[in-house]
């Protein structure tokens, strides 16, 4: 009894902590807040339809779908790639899956840094490799001139971090299926890809569940590559990043807490979709 009577406080806690905020970030987003210029006044919609009418905000909404997008399914394919890679016992395998592991382990600033420098274009390892390479006449700038480019490299940056933990999942799926199963299809005349098809795939669907909203959610909330990378220009931004831009820097906290509403909203539905569209009890075809 005594175990519950401590931990019911504890849960009362973090769980104010949770919802205490949340219902901050609720009420104020109605409210125009700005303390450079009060008073604080209750503007309804106001906030969300300011929201709309700026182009760089729209702008990152757009850009932000591209980051999900890329994210989560370059994310899951290749962390499915590596999981099957990873399967079987083989020499330096724990040398090769502690590399695995070391982007996703490492802070997504200290990465960001790591890939401005292999960016640079004055002594950044790309345009070194590209150049000796005879690919490119001469160094380039990359970040900050073609949005679509400037996407693409921060990108690369999110699905470098990101995809480790899903192979992680997914290896650990992997490895629990009885090897039984594929003993059997060995029999009956299967290869190895009829053998991930029928019944690796379908048998490790919640770990693909879990590592689509895990992939979902960080690439919507994509802020440090960004704000590392590209610093606060338009061209690559995301919608967390223009969150900080309105909030902390323009001081305008009531459209901040709209801009953040908004994307708490899109985060539950889309990974509430995630879940119901690919968490299915595991059974081999």
């Amino acid at each position: 009894m005594l175990p519950y009577i401590l931990l019911s406080p504890l849960v009362v806690f973090i769980g104010a902590l949770s919802f205490v905020p949340t219902a901050v970030t609720t009420v104020e987003a109605f409210f125009r807040v700005m303390p450079l210029d009060p008073p604080t006044r209750f503007i309804g919609l106001g906030n969300f339809r300011a929201l709309f009418a700026d182009s760089a905000i729209t702008t990152s909404w757009v850009n932000t779908a591209v980051y999900v997008v890329v994210g989560v399914v370059l994310s899951v394919v290749l962390g499915t790639a590596i999981a099957v890679a990873l399967k079987r016992r083989f020499r330096m395998r724990g040398v090769i899956l502690a590399l695995v592991i070391l982007p996703w382990a490492l802070p997504a600033v200290v990465e960001a840094v790591i890939w401005s420098w292999i960016y640079n274009p004055t002594f950044g390892v790309m345009n070194s490799v590209l150049h000796s390479a005879h690919v490119i006449g001469g160094y380039h700038l990359w970040l900050g001139l073609d949005r679509w480019l400037t996407i693409l490299l921060i990108e690369i940056v999110q699905v470098w971090q990101i995809t480790p933990l899903s192979a992680i999942i997914i290896l650990a799926a992997l490895q629990s299926i009885p090897l039984d199963l594929y003993e059997a299809a060995r029999v009956d005349g299967a290869g190895p890809v009829q053998s991930f098809w029928r019944i690796s795939l379908p048998l490790i669907r919640p770990a693909l569940a879990i590592c689509t909203v895990e992939a979902l959610v960080l690439s919507l909330n994509i802020f440090d590559q960004v704000y590392v990378l590209n610093g606060i220009a338009p061209l690559g931004s995301s919608v967390m990043l223009q969150t900080y831009v309105t909030a902390f820097q323009n001081l305008n906290f009531g459209g901040g807490y709209a801009l953040s509403l908004l994307m708490t909203l899109a985060t539950a539905l889309l990974s509430m979709a995630a879940l119901a569209l690919l968490y299915r009890r595991a059974e081999a075809v």
